[in-house]
């Protein structure tokens, strides 16, 4: 006998006859939202055209065969198994070639005595650390190449090359070598950077290489003392020339652009080489940032002797020293101090070894006492500004290593110290339309590089060849 429900334990007929109610509520509503879907099917069915005529749907298909060169391209790429496996290694100090060849993995017989010997690998003779070696090894391990890349950077015509040493079996048991090079590729890169503790560590910190430094400090250095006017916060944005072979970095070219604050100023420089002139650095409004003469030919140096009435030191007489005397190290590099031709470089009596450089106008300077003369400098050479042209010496009348300097003006020697030089120039006509071009596209690039730091934690570098 069943007891009643309550409603704390409801009895079995209340619990079946709740159950049929739920299950009659779900097929309520099941029905009507399968109606509402058909309803909302319908209210989206495509409507046949009115005069039932349909769009004539067409397909066409046309197979067309290959170009021969496409099959010819096929079968020149090598296949996978014919491509080389390729092992790298740098040179390390101490390193022996048994070194080198043993982490390439590169055990052919004959070749160490081939490579130790024989005159045309001899450039392997001299393992510089630092330097790198790669192997190009078969499907079974046999060496296909070896390379080594002993002159990762050099300047040929004014190009920058990679020079390299390559060794190959030559198919009779032995081996060939020779000397390969190719023009580097150059890569224009963008930085910033700002001064924390110093210009190299901020340098460093934004990955610019110490010779585009150096370049800075020589670019700008009329218009910053980077010893004594250097604060934290100040920044900078630069770009420069890079080289790079087989996906390796291997130098450093110029500063192409760079703008410089330095507390509340900011300074900026961009190359540009005129038409007919020489390369250098100008600002935004085209004025050029070098004076038209350096006071000096020399980076480091001291005044041993002054322009004015002297006892000669050779001679014993009282004369007129009509130039000033450098006192240096034999050897010191001496620099051309303004653009010109070379209009005399030999022998001259008490000069010795001498070169004289006709300038723009009635300008020429007088660089005595040589040691020696820049490689392949010779009469009718234009030079620029800055140019290595000799070296320090003592030839001539002279008791010890120094370098005698002269300027002369329509012939007549004054005195460096104090002479009027020529102002610097300012780009005019057709080149300042061209500098404009130039400049306008820099100041795009140091914009992009504002823009990226306005965002917090963004920083910009930019590459592209």
């Amino acid at each position: 006998m069943q007891k009643k429900g309550t409603p704390s334990h409801p009895s079995a007929a209340g619990l079946a006859q709740a159950g049929h109610r739920a299950s009659s509520i779900i097929r309520k509503t099941l029905i009507t939202m399968a109606l509402g879907m058909f309803g909302a099917a319908g209210a989206l069915a495509v409507v046949q055209p009115a005069d039932g005529n349909l769009p004539i749907i067409q397909q066409a298909r046309q197979i067309l065969p290959l170009p021969e060169s496409f099959h010819a391209s096929l079968a020149a790429e090598p296949s996978a198994e014919s491509s080389p496996f390729i092992q790298t290694t740098q040179i390390r100090r101490g390193d022996t070639l048994a070194d080198v060849l043993q982490r390439l993995n590169v055990s052919e017989s004959g070749l160490l005595p081939f490579l130790t010997h024989d005159k045309s690998a001899r450039s392997v003779y001299k393992l510089y650390p630092g330097r790198s070696f790669h192997a190009g090894l078969d499907s079974e391990g046999s060496l296909a190449w070896l390379r080594y890349n002993h002159t990762p950077s050099a300047i040929e015509d004014g190009q920058t090359v990679s020079k390299w040493l390559e060794i190959k079996p030559d198919g009779k048991g032995g081996f060939s070598a020779s000397e390969e090079f190719a023009a580097a590729d150059t890569e224009i890169r963008v930085s910033e950077g700002t001064i924390v503790n110093s210009l190299f560590g901020a340098t460093d910190a934004a990955g610019i290489p110490d010779s585009i430094t150096m370049q800075m400090t020589d670019i700008l250095g009329s218009k910053v003392d980077f010893l004594r006017d250097i604060r934290q916060g100040d920044t900078f944005r630069i770009v420069y020339e890079t080289y790079s072979h087989q996906g390796q970095s291997v130098g450093s070219g110029r500063i192409l652009g760079i703008e410089f604050t330095n507390g509340s100023r900011t300074h900026e420089a961009i190359w540009f080489k005129p038409e007919n002139g020489s390369g250098g650095y100008y600002d935004f409004k085209g004025n050029s940032l070098r004076a038209a003469f350096l006071r000096a030919p020399l980076k480091f140096t001291r005044v041993s002797s002054t322009f004015g009435t002297r006892k000669h030191p050779v001679h014993g007489y009282t004369a007129q020293h009509k130039g000033i005397d450098y006192a240096a190290p034999s050897g010191t590099p001496i620099h051309s101090t303004s653009d010109g031709t070379v209009e005399f470089i030999g022998w001259q009596r008490g000069y010795g070894n001498v070169v004289i450089i006709k300038h723009h106008g009635k300008y020429s300077t007088v660089y005595a006492h040589q040691s020696r003369f820049a490689k392949s400098l010779k009469k009718g050479d234009s030079v620029e500004q800055g140019q290595l042209i000799g070296y320090v010496g003592a030839t001539g009348w002279a008791t010890g290593p120094h370098l005698h300097y002269e300027i002369r003006v329509d012939g007549k020697q004054l005195n460096p110290q104090s002479v009027d030089l020529p102002i610097a120039s300012t780009l005019e006509g057709g080149d300042r339309l061209a500098f404009n071009k130039v400049s306008n596209q820099y100041q795009g690039h140091f914009q992009l590089l504002a823009s990226a730091r306005a965002i917090p934690g963004e920083t910009a570098q930019v590459a592209s060849r």
